[in-house]
């Protein structure tokens, strides 16, 4: 009876330790960065600290700040099993093919913006690999790190949905949410998913970005106030700002409340299952070599603590828009829900010289299932596209085949704007010659 008991006791330990190990290899920084001591050359004192949580558009800040602030956002808040919905490593991750070459104006943009990694994939090979120079950000990162999405994470949430409606969770993409009981007497009761995704709920009265308008007003400090919808529970949110509320006439209103509530509508209907649908999506159909997670928010599932930020290495980026492209490709059930989001996209009649302009490498005439589409200058292409703050973005060309992954910790109109032309735009129409 005590071997019994001895051998139930050492499966317990093990398995115990090997659950430990397996959520320490969530962390952003790779233990050889950690033990370099490198994040100790940060100067911390000659960095500019804004009130706002990122460097703010306009600003044209020093090295010690970006460097700062890329800290800051992709290594301080740590990831546990507490706080993150976490996927794990493929049994057998995608790799690829390299047929590498320098191109001089990717080199001269990876020296003089804060550009962080840019990866451009063709046919089934990586063509273009560039890190940034170790001067800059190099030597705070390697292929182990996880870099933070911003909004790309807002594309990646409905990829999840996908899944979730080609596991029979959700019958469609037109299923109404009002049988989610937080969203009853609020703006959203009676909305269809095709709606939210699309950023056309109607709530431009209530809502725009990451903040609530307050007396018809979006504070530019909204941070850590009232009107912060980020870091807040769906439920919380709901009844400060949308209780008892109306919907306007539907049209474009880009803003982080609709990507919350998609995502944590997908944790409500797959309930228990919600981990095995992230598990499909990241780890079965995409391949992640490393760790990724979204964080959750400071609240339980039930008042929807799942949140869009979401942390992946570079090259994991790469592999989730591949299995994107896939997807399209093979017009399987995820590629056919694609396919639909993409023919449902509605016009975003931004005017881009008012106070909502979007920024360059972010604006597309329109937009469509959380993903950025029809870029000017690719006319005739299905390209989607996803974009975070600092200058993010992923474009995917579904049909030729072209992935562009460009990582940038900051992003404005004048000292800090790459090339989005030639970055972007250009590798996705001819490729690089």
């Amino acid at each position: 009876m005590k071997r019994y008991i001895y051998i139930f006791l050492t499966l317990i330990y093990f398995t115990t330790a090997f659950a430990s190990e397996k959520f320490k290899s969530l962390s952003n920084a790779p233990q050889s960065l950690k033990d370099s001591g490198v994040f100790k050359e940060i100067d911390f004192n000659k960095a500019t600290k804004y009130k706002s949580y990122h460097i703010p558009f306009r600003a044209n800040p020093n090295l010690s700040t970006l460097q700062y602030y890329f800290y800051r956002e992709n290594f301080i808040r740590r990831p546990t099993k507490f706080n993150a919905y976490p996927v794990f490593p493929s049994n057998e991750p995608r790799e690829f093919k390299f047929d590498l070459f320098e191109n001089k104006t990717v080199k001269k943009q990876m020296e003089t913006k804060p550009i962080l990694s840019y990866l451009f994939f063709e046919g089934d090979k990586v063509i273009i690999d560039e890190m940034s120079p170790k001067e800059k950000f190099g030597k705070f990162m390697n292929n182990k790190t996880k870099l933070r999405s911003q909004s790309m994470g807002k594309s990646l949430v409905a990829y999840v949905l996908g899944h979730a409606i080609c596991e029979g969770y959700i019958e469609s993409i037109d299923s109404k949410i009002s049988d989610w009981n937080l969203v009853k007497d609020t703006l959203y009761e009676n909305h269809s998913l095709i709606d939210i995704l699309n950023m056309a709920s109607g709530d431009q009265k209530y809502v725009y970005d990451s903040a609530a308008i307050i007396k018809g007003k979006v504070s530019a400090d909204y941070r850590g106030s009232a009107a912060d919808i980020d870091p807040v529970a769906v439920q919380t949110n709901l009844n400060l700002h949308f209780k008892n509320k109306s919907p306007s006439k539907k049209k474009y209103n880009y803003n982080v409340m609709n990507t919350n509530l998609i995502f944590n509508y997908v944790l409500f209907k797959t309930g228990e299952d919600f981990q095995k649908i992230l598990d499909k999506t990241f780890n079965e159909k995409a391949k992640i070599k490393y760790p990724v997670y979204f964080f959750k928010k400071n609240a339980t599932k039930e008042q929807g603590n799942a949140d869009p930020m979401f942390y992946a290495t570079r090259y994991d980026y790469l592999r989730i828009a591949k299995a994107i492209m896939d997807d399209y490709q093979k017009q399987n059930c995820v590629g056919k829900y694609l396919n639909e989001i993409y023919d449902r996209r509605i016009p975003k009649n931004v005017n881009d010289d008012g106070d909502k302009a979007e920024p360059l490498f972010n604006r597309t005439k329109s937009y469509g299932g959380q993903f950025h589409l029809n870029y000017p200058g690719l006319k005739d292409k299905v390209v989607f596209g996803m974009g975070g703050y600092g200058g993010k973005a992923i474009l995917i060309d579904v049909e030729d085949s072209r992935i562009v992954i460009l990582h940038s910790q900051h992003f404005n109109n004048k000292k800090f704007k790459y090339n989005v032309k030639k970055l972007l735009i250009d590798p996705i129409k001819k490729g690089f010659n």
